[in-house]
C-alpha cells in the first residue's frame, strides 16, 4: 500500500496526466455508440468525477504493476453500463440533477418487506401498490430476493447471482417492470447490494472450486492455518453460537477461505482490482434495473488487515467512495445507504455526499427501545444531542425495527455519562424484551445469546415488543391501550425527528410474533423469523375500523404520515434536540425557514408535566396547536401530557 500521508499530493499531480492518457482511449471505443450531445454530457460528468475516482483507486491499487490497465478497464465498464442504461433512467438522472437532495423531502416515507412474505411474488407485489400508496409510501426496500442456495442462505444474503431472481418470485424482467411501475406511482425502489461476500454457489465460487486461479483471486484463500490464525488473534467472532472463527476449510481446494459470517458466504477480496471492477458492473446492473437507493450491506467488513479487528478500516471507506464516484458518472440518480451496526462513531464515518448519502440510524432505534423499557430518556437525550447531526445533504434512515434483530448498538460513553453500567444495562434490556424481567410488557426472544456473559440481541415484532401480545393474552384493556400508544409514539418519532422514516410492513397493522417458524427446519434456531411471518391480509382488512386495535394503529400511523407530508417544518429542515426538564419526556424542534414545530414524547405510563415557562424560553407560545390531537392547548403554568402521549406542537393559525 502507498503511504497514505502522501496520497493527496501524489494524486493531484498524477490525476490530470492519467485522464489525458486514458480518456481518448475510452472515447475512441464508445463515442460513436451514442448521440453526440449525449456523449458530450457524459464525458463532462466523467471528467468532473474522475479526480475523486482516481484518488481512491490510486490509494487502493497503485502498487499493482498493471494499475493503469485496471483503471482503463474500470472506466470502460462504467461507460458500457451507462450506454446500456435506458432512456427512462437517463431522464431520471437529469431530473435528479435539478434536485440532488430529493431524498430529504418530507414526502419520503419508507417501507421494507420480503417480496414473498408480503405479496407472494413480484407480480403479487405489483398488485399491492395501491396498498402502499394508501399508506403514503414513497420508498420501498425489498429485502434480498436474488438467486440463493436452497436451505441455508442467511435470509437471502448469500447471493448466488446478482442478475437472477429466485425462480418462485419471478424474473429479472418482471423486477425491471416493477421498478418502472413503482416510479410511476412516486415510489423509489431500494435494493440491497450484498458486496462483502457471495454464496459458495455463485459462479465465481464454482469456478474457484474447479481450480480457476483468476476466480480464486476474487476471494481470500490460504493454504494452511498460519495466516488465518494470525488474523484471528485480533478479531472477534460474529456469530459465536453457530461457529468459531472467520475461516472455513474446503477439502476440495485444500484451502482455508475467509467466511466472516457463515461458512457458505465467501468474503470477496477487494485488494484485487479485477474483483473491484466485476463488482462495479454488478452495482451498475442493479442501477440499470431502476434501483434508486442501493443499500450497502455489512460495510464495516469489506477490507482486511493483519493486526486489526478487520472492521471499519480506512480502505473500506475508499472502496465505497470509489463506488460512489462510479455511480455519479454512470447512474447519478442513484444514491447509497450504509448498513453499519457498529459503534455510533464508526457509523457516522460512512455518511457523506461522497460515500453514503443515507445511513441507517441503529443508535436511535436501540435507544428508543431503551427509553421505552426504562421510561427514562436520559441516554436517548445524551446520544442524540451529540450524535444526530450529520453532514449537510445527507439523511438518516430512522426505523423502529427491521428484518434483523435489535442489537444494543449504542455507545458506552453515552450510558456512562448518565451513570449507567453499559454491560449490566444491555443485559437488563435483553431480559426486559424477552419477558424475563419482572413487570416487562414485552414478548420477544433472544438472538445469538451468549450463556456465559448473558449478552444477546432481541427478536420480535413491534407490537409484541410493545406489549400488545401480552395484553391480548391477558385480556388487559388498559395494557392494550398502552401498547397502541407505544407503537404510535415510536413511529411518531421516526416520522418527525429528521431523515427518512422506515416502516417494517406488518407493524402498521400490529402484526404479532409468528412462532410457526420453529416447525420449519431451515428456520429453526434463528429467532429472527419470529418477526418475519407472512403478512396477514385478513388482519389488514381491519385497518379502517377504528374500533379495532389494528384500525387504531393503522389510522393513527396514516395520520402521522399525513402530518409529516403537509408540514414544511419536516422538509430539508434542522433538528434541535432539547432537554425538556423532565427525564420521561423526549423533545426536539424541527425548523425550516419560518416553519417551526416542537415535538414531545412521553415515554412513561404516567401523566407528565412540563414547566410552561421553560418551554416558552425555548420559543414555545402560550397557545399552541397539537397537530396530532387537533386541538389548541393553552399552557399558562405547565403543559400536561397523558401516558405515552406524542405531541407535535405548532403555532395556531
Amino acid at each position: 500500500m502507498p503511504d497514505v500521508s502522501k496520497l493527496t499530493t501524489c494524486t493531484r499531480k498524477e490525476c490530470q496526466t492519467s485522464l489525458a492518457r486514458v480518456f481518448p482511449r475510452i472515447e475512441a471505443r464508445f463515442k460513436d455508440q451514442v448521440d453526440p450531445a449525449e456523449w458530450d454530457a457524459y464525458a463532462q460528468r466523467l471528467k468532473t468525477q474522475f479526480p475523486r475516482l482516481f484518488e481512491r483507486l490510486f490509494a487502493l491499487y497503485s502498487h499493482h504493476y498493471d494499475f493503469f490497465y485496471h483503471l482503463e478497464s474500470i472506466l470502460a465498464s462504467t461507460t458500457e453500463m451507462w450506454i446500456a442504461r435506458s432512456d427512462e433512467l437517463k431522464a431520471l438522472d437529469a431530473l435528479r440533477a435539478t434536485d440532488p437532495n430529493w431524498y430529504q423531502s418530507h414526502r419520503m416515507v419508507g417501507a421494507m418487506c420480503y417480496v414473498d412474505v408480503f405479496a407472494g411474488d413480484i407480480q403479487g407485489l405489483r398488485d399491492k401498490i395501491p396498498y402502499l400508496t394508501e399508506l403514503g409510501i414513497t420508498y420501498l426496500h425489498l429485502l434480498p430476493f436474488f438467486k440463493v442456495p436452497a436451505g441455508d442462505n442467511d435470509g437471502g444474503y448469500a447471493v448466488s447471482s446478482y442478475r437472477e431472481v429466485m425462480a418462485h418470485l419471478g424474473t429479472i424482467d418482471e423486477l425491471e417492470a416493477l421498478a418502472s411501475e413503482l416510479r410511476l406511482h412516486g415510489i423509489s425502489l431500494v435494493l440491497d447490494f450484498v458486496f462483502n461476500h457471495t454464496s459458495d454457489e455463485h459462479d465465481w465460487a464454482i469456478q474457484a472450486l474447479k481450480g480457476d486461479e483468476e476466480h480464486q483471486a476474487y476471494y481470500r484463500m490460504y493454504p494452511n492455518r498460519e495466516m488465518p490464525d494470525a488474523f484471528e488473534r485480533s478479531m472477534s467472532e460474529i456469530f459465536p453460537d453457530d461457529r468459531p472463527g472467520a475461516f472455513t476449510y474446503r477439502p476440495r481446494l485444500k484451502k482455508w477461505i475467509w467466511t466472516t459470517f457463515y461458512n457458505f458466504q465467501w468474503d470477496l477480496n477487494y485488494e484485487n482490482p479485477a474483483l473491484f471492477n466485476r463488482m462495479i458492473e454488478e452495482m451498475l446492473y442493479l442501477a440499470n434495473l431502476g434501483v434508486e437507493i442501493l443499500r450497502f450491506d455489512a460495510v464495516a467488513f469489506i477490507w482486511k488487515r493483519l493486526g486489526t479487528d478487520c472492521q471499519n478500516l480506512p480502505e473500506a471507506h475508499w472502496v465505497i467512495q470509489a463506488f460512489n464516484a462510479v455511480a455519479s458518472i454512470a447512474a447519478p440518480a442513484m444514491v447509497f445507504k450504509s448498513e453499519a451496526i457498529v459503534h455510533p462513531d464508526e457509523v457516522a464515518k460512512y455518511i457523506s455526499m461522497e460515500e453514503c448519502q443515507l445511513s441507517y440510524n441503529p443508535g436511535l432505534m436501540a435507544l428508543l427501545w431503551e427509553a421505552l423499557a426504562t421510561r427514562d430518556v436520559s441516554v436517548l437525550l445524551q446520544a442524540m444531542q451529540h450524535r444526530f447531526q450529520i453532514p449537510q445533504g445527507c439523511a438518516w434512515v430512522n426505523y423502529v425495527r427491521c428484518h434483523d434483530d435489535i442489537g444494543w448498538a449504542f455507545a458506552n460513553d453515552d450510558l456512562e455519562a448518565v451513570g449507567i453500567n453499559p454491560d449490566e444495562h444491555r443485559r437488563f434490556l435483553t431480559k426486559f424484551y424477552t419477558g424475563k424481567f419482572d413487570g416487562s410488557f414485552a414478548r420477544g426472544a433472544p438472538f445469538q445469546e451468549n450463556p456465559q456473559t448473558g449478552d444477546a440481541r432481541v427478536s420480535g415484532t413491534c407490537a409484541s415488543l410493545t406489549g400488545m401480545e401480552k395484553a391480548l393474552q391477558e385480556n388487559d384493556e388498559k395494557e392494550l391501550e398502552f401498547s397502541i400508544r407505544r407503537i404510535l409514539l415510536l413511529h411518531g418519532i421516526i416520522l418527525t425527528i429528521g431523515g427518512i422514516p422506515l416502516i417494517y410492513l406488518g407493524d402498521e397493522i400490529g402484526a404479532l410474533n409468528d412462532y410457526d417458524y420453529e416447525q420449519q427446519p431451515d428456520k429453526f434456531g434463528d429467532s429472527r423469523w419470529l418477526h418475519r411471518g407472512q403478512f396477514d391480509w385478513e388482519r389488514a382488512e381491519q385497518r379502517r375500523d377504528p374500533e379495532t386495535p389494528v384500525g387504531r394503529i393503522y389510522m393513527g400511523l396514516v395520520r402521522l404520515i399525513q402530518l409529516r407530508n403537509q408540514n414544511l417544518a419536516f422538509t430539508r429542515s434542522e433538528t434541535e434536540i432539547l432537554d425538556t426538564g423532565n427525564k420521561h419526556v423526549f423533545g426536539y424542534f424541527r425548523m425550516h425557514d419560518q416553519n417551526m414545530i416542537l415535538v414531545l414524547a412521553n415515554f412513561s405510563e404516567h401523566e407528565q408535566r412540563l414547566e410552561a415557562r421553560k418551554l416558552r424560553q425555548m420559543g414555545l407560545r402560550k397557545s399552541v396547536v397539537d397537530l396530532v390531537a387537533g386541538r389548541v392547548i393553552t399552557a399558562m403554568q405547565e403543559l400536561v401530557m397523558e401516558p405515552y402521549q406524542f405531541m407535535v406542537l405548532g403555532r395556531p393559525l
